[in-house]
């Protein structure tokens, strides 16, 4: 239920098979044919508020756009299983009004209501819109057309009536008594005859002149109520008007404490962010000063053997120095090798050198003896 001028709540929009079948067939058997078809949910105006909605469908049903050729007229139907909903005629003084993006009304002062519309979509709702305006244009025409065939029907039969006494006087003037005895029998029974036919045209004028009084009257009546739901809907709009800035305003202080509140949690996020990291470096400093405690446990226990590791360090000193002036020595002696080495190659080298030159006089030697031998070998073959 909703204030008139906005989109009551909706059921859940899904497909049924179409509920507005056998009405469909019974206007077909009546002359009437369907132009547009399409699915909402439909809301009647409650009657005692004028203000709120009433749901007339339980889920969307099919409402459709009928035309009546032999009448020329328009309605929209629509069935919800056994019970008709909406039988409208459409008239060239209804409007379709949307009210938001997926919802419509119209005023129906024949039926004394007012119906809403509720579509899944806000093309469905334009596309009826649309129809409504076409339809209703050519109800309009319709109507002129009727109205001027009327006027048309009513000149012609009061000149037909005006004609006929003056062409009677006529012919009763200019004509002979035989001819008056001839055509008198005919003549007042065409006039008779006309008479009737003015008398029913009065009556059918007199009584269509009391049903056009009646439905203007009823047209006045229900534009007085149509007016008086308005201002109660434009006050009820100024009222929801205001309630909505007043939301709209709770809204934003509303968004502002949040933003409040986010920002708080921010920082007592980051507060533990920092406690967990102060945490965690706590444990660190505490696995540390545990190493630590270990290591001067360790170092305790070697301050234990310190006097005996002093006592080794001097005999070690002690060894060590004995050590050092033993490699004195050795270093002495090592230098003394050398030069007695040094002195044993210059020797090798001169006794090298000599003995080359010894072997060099012992070659000559050796040649001499040679040439010795060769000449003893010559003077005994001379011999």
């Amino acid at each position: 239920m909703c204030e008139v001028g906005t989109r009551p709540p909706l059921a859940a929009e899904r497909g049924e098979p179409p509920g507005g079948a056998a009405a469909a067939e019974r206007c077909r058997d009546m002359g009437e044919q369907p132009i547009f078809t399409t699915r909402a949910h439909v809301f009647q105006i409650d009657p005692s508020t004028k203000k709120n909605w009433v749901p007339a469908s339980k889920q969307a049903v099919t409402v459709s756009y009928f035309y009546d050729s032999t009448r020329n007229s328009y309605r929209i139907i629509s069935v919800d299983g056994a019970k008709v909903i909406i039988n409208s005629t459409i008239t060239p003084n209804m409007t379709f009004t949307k009210t938001s993006q997926k919802f419509g009304q119209w005023a129906d002062s024949r039926a004394n209501t007012v119906f809403g519309l509720g579509f899944p979509s806000e093309q469905q709702l334009t596309k009826f819109a649309e129809k409504f305006q076409e339809v209703k244009e050519a109800a309009k025409l319709a109507r002129d057309r009727s109205q001027e065939k009327i006027e048309t029907s009513s000149n012609h039969s009061q000149e037909s009536g005006r004609e006929t006494p003056s062409s009677t006087r006529a012919s009763s003037v200019n004509g002979t008594d035989d001819e008056k005895a001839s055509h008198g029998g005919s003549a007042e029974a065409h006039l008779k005859s006309e008479n009737d036919k003015l008398k029913i045209a009065l009556a059918q004028s007199s009584s269509n002149v009391k049903k056009w009084e009646t439905e203007l009257q009823s047209l006045r009546e229900s534009n007085a109520r149509l007016s008086t739901a308005l201002q109660e809907s434009a006050a009820s709009i100024e009222h929801w008007k205001k309630q909505f800035s007043a939301c709209k305003e709770e809204n934003d202080q509303l968004r502002g404490k949040i933003e409040e509140l986010e920002e708080q949690c921010n920082e007592i996020n980051k507060e533990k962010e920092r406690n967990a990291h102060l945490s965690r470096r706590l444990q660190e400093l505490e696995t540390e000063l545990q190493d630590k405690e270990l290591e001067l446990e360790e170092l305790r226990k070697q301050g234990e053997i310190i006097p005996e590791l002093m006592s080794e360090c001097e005999s070690v000193s002690e060894q060590l120095q004995a050590a050092e002036k033993k490699n004195k020595d050795l270093e002495e002696k090592v230098r003394t090798l050398r030069t007695e080495v040094e002195e044993n190659k210059h020797r090798q080298t001169n006794l090298k050198t000599e003995l080359k030159n010894f072997l060099d006089v012992l070659d000559g030697k050796i040649d001499e003896l040679h040439d010795f031998r060769q000449g003893l070998s010559k003077l005994g073959v001379d011999n």
